[in-house]
């Protein structure tokens, strides 16, 4: 069956739906205050908003007349019909054609003219409007403007529930700072907000999270135990059988990777490629404080070959042995620049061939064997000196004795 042709676009009609209590000034022209707020023509909406005293909170009435393909009938080679000229009413506000459109300077002038950051005559606010399309920037000043994050449009949708795109995330992020409900249906009987941005990622809000690189003044830790508070579950799988573990280790996120061990996250856990969580020494020295199985042994080539550049991922997971072979091998799967540029460390790492571990070393591997999977919290409990607890802990010392 053949589809019908592509819609026409007609013409587009804008005026104002008149209040009788904030009358418009005779000489406003509404045109052009509506393409001020779809352009971001900051300049010419000051013009309009403090010499013609255009209200803020006027409601645009924009008509478009638009061809759409009607169909009558059947036909033997496809469907039968015509185009027809239909008029479209839709009501908006200034707040929602700046914020759809992501212009944060236009919206900043509106709502400190008065205008009304919940007023919402259409389906949508301006807080929906912003979060469909990811302006996370509009999302902020609205909120700081004391829009309600868990109204409702008329469909019974939660601006959260509009989240569930990659550029979208910092939206969501904000709305839950500010009282958001993980839990609000999106509409009677609907889905939950968690439920749609896992459906639409293939993976979970907590996922998405854990896999941002940490950065200064975020707010990952407040998220994270928000979004635990309400049930995420910090073991959930994506579609490569990635947890948030493995996320929050793969960004270098050892705040996350923290927080998440904390919560029970499995320190062993494989995805679909066999890749285990062991990466940069933050969370490298976090995994196994908490029980993560270590390299094979022979194997511990393959890891000077991929992580020969970072030799902290090195130290931390040599000490993890109590006594380990140092070959050849090792030697050779350095890059020549790459052990001119950390020439101390791997000088005395490739120093320990043919040798016996030191007894202060042997010492350690005693008494993490004997703790175990409870290292972490463990091992802060033990009446030592700072130092020592560092020591067990497997803080870096930047050579090998």
């Amino acid at each position: 069956m053949s589809e019908a042709p592509g819609a026409g676009t007609g013409k587009l009609s804008i005026s104002s739906k008149s209040d009788p209590e904030h009358p418009l000034a005779p000489r406003a022209p509404i045109a052009r205050f509506y393409t001020a707020l779809v352009t971001g023509d900051l300049r010419s909406l000051q013009v309009l908003t403090e010499k013609y005293h255009q209200d803020v909170s006027l409601v645009f009435e924009i008509s478009r007349s638009q061809l759409e393909w009607q169909v009558k009938s059947q036909a033997s080679y496809g469907l039968s019909g015509l185009w027809a000229l239909q008029e479209k009413l839709e009501l908006s506000t200034p707040l929602c054609l700046a914020a759809q459109h992501g212009h944060p300077d236009c919206l900043r002038h509106l709502l400190r003219r008065g205008a009304d950051p919940d007023l919402a005559p259409g389906a949508q606010g301006p807080l929906h409007r912003a979060c469909l399309w990811g302006h996370s920037d509009c999302v902020e000043l609205l909120l700081e403007h004391r829009a309600q994050p868990n109204a409702q449009s008329e469909q019974g949708t939660a601006p959260l529930r509009l989240c569930t795109s990659r550029h979208s995330l910092r939206c969501a992020e904000l709305l839950l700072l500010h009282g958001a409900a993980v839990e609000l249906p999106s509409e009677a009987g609907g889905d939950r907000a968690l439920h749609v941005a896992a459906r639409h990622r293939r993976e979970t809000a907590l996922g998405i999270l854990c896999g941002q690189a940490p950065g200064a003044g975020d707010h990952s830790r407040q998220l994270f135990q928000l979004l635990v508070a309400h049930g995420a579950d910090v073991d959930a799988r994506d579609e490569s059988w990635r947890s948030p573990l493995h996320r929050a280790c793969g960004a270098a996120n050892a705040e996350l990777v923290r927080l998440l061990l904390r919560r029970g996250a499995d320190a062993n856990a494989i995805d679909y490629d066999g890749v285990s969580l062991l990466r940069p020494h933050l969370a490298v020295q976090l995994l196994l404080n908490h029980g993560s199985q270590k390299v094979w042994p022979p194997a511990f080539v393959k890891v000077l070959k991929s992580c020969a550049a970072v030799p902290e991922v090195i130290e931390v997971l040599f000490y993890s042995y109590s006594q380990i072979p140092v070959s050849q091998e090792w030697a050779e799967a350095v890059p020549p620049e790459v052990f001119q540029q950390h020439r101390p460390f791997y000088e005395s790492l490739l120093g320990l061939a043919g040798t016996a571990r030191s007894p202060q070393h042997l010492c350690r591997a005693t008494v993490r064997a004997h703790f175990g999977n409870k290292c972490h919290s463990l091992i802060p409990l033990l009446p030592v000196p700072g130092a020592l607890r560092d020591f067990l802990l497997l803080e870096r010392q930047g050579v090998l004795l």
